[in-house]
Formats: structure tokens, sequence, C-alpha cells
């Protein structure tokens, strides 16, 4: 297959000097896909706000609405298809992060005879959502808030509050005043 061969060749070559140049330019190296397309101008093709980005590894199912000035990392899902997923303005979904609006446990459970569970996910204004969280169907999360890396979030987050953990627990609040933030733990580290 002299043809095949022609074509992986190049595109190897594609892959190596866009990889170079990302190295030189930002002093990173990336896998294939997000490496080749810029993750701006997928935002763009998705609808986002302006300003968003999101990785060419990220997953996208059903109506997700993305706000102005959003960071949606690499290795994510954004899960929209059991009610919508709405993400406000200047937030920052970080790497291996997994948002459903909807799940199959009962459905499983009941051999299939229990409907799918859906719901709705929203996520405020000015929150982070850290690594490798995961956020079940109908949860909300607040504005300014924060989620700590490797969290379950299973219930509502009110605004300016910070949670961590499996499953997710207040741990402390979001203090702002005018352009001064400061994180403030229920109990502080010793």
């Amino acid at each position: 297959m002299p043809d095949a061969d022609a074509f992986l060749t190049k595109l190897k070559q594609c892959y190596l000097a866009a990889d170079m140049h990302l190295q030189r330019k930002f002093n990173r190296s990336l896998p294939f896909a997000d490496a080749l397309f810029d993750r701006w101008e997928r935002a763009k093709l998705l609808g986002f706000g302006q300003g968003a980005s999101i990785y060419n590894s990220s997953l996208i199912f059903g109506e997700v609405t993305v706000g102005e000035d959003v960071w949606v990392g690499p290795f994510t899902i954004l899960d929209g298809s059991g009610g919508g997923l709405k993400i406000g303005r200047c937030c920052s979904i970080s790497a291996g992060v997994h948002i459903y609006t909807h799940d199959s446990v009962l459905h499983a459970l009941s051999g299939r005879k229990a409907p799918l569970h859906k719901s709705p996910v929203s996520v405020g204004e000015c929150s982070f959502i850290g690594p490798h969280s995961i956020v079940k169907a109908g949860v909300s999360i607040g504005s300014h808030c924060v989620v700590g890396a490797h969290s379950y979030v299973n219930r509502d987050v009110p605004d300016r509050t910070i949670v961590a953990g499996s499953p997710a627990l207040r741990v402390g609040v979001v203090e702002i005043s005018g352009d001064e933030v400061r994180l403030k733990y229920d109990r502080e580290e010793t």
C-alpha cells in the first residue's frame, strides 16, 4: 500500500511540525489532534462565547452552552444530552473533568426497565472545576466557586463556595473584595 504509507508519512511530518512549533512557542507537546487543531476555532464552530477554547480531545454531547472566555481543558466530557449543560463566562474546566446531564444507574440495575435519569446541569460565572472531577446530572454549581481536584459533585454548590472530595463537601468560601480574591478554608492549615 504505497499510497497509505505515503499518506502516513505526510501525516507524521505534519504532526511533528505542529508539535515542534508548540514546543518552541509555548514549551509544550500535545497529542496529535490537540496539536493540529486550534482550540479557539473549535469553540467558535461549536457556538461557544467569544474567547472560549476547547481542546480537540474533549467530547461534546447534546445541548452545551458555553459563555465567553471559558477554558475547557483536554480529555473532558461535556454531556448536554440529558436536558442541557450551561457554563457561564470566565470558567475553567480542568483536564479530565466529566460533566453529565444523564446517567443509566437505575436503568442498568432494573434490567433496563427504569428510564435513564436526565437532568440539566449549570455552572455559574467565574468558577473553577479542578482536574478529574465529575459533576452529576441535575447539579447546579454557582458563580465564583472552586471544585477541588478529583471531586465527585453530587449536590448543588452555592455561590462563592469551595468544595472537595468524593462526595464533594464544603471546605471553605471564596471572599471577593474589589479585585482581590481570597480562598478561606473552614479548617486553616497548620
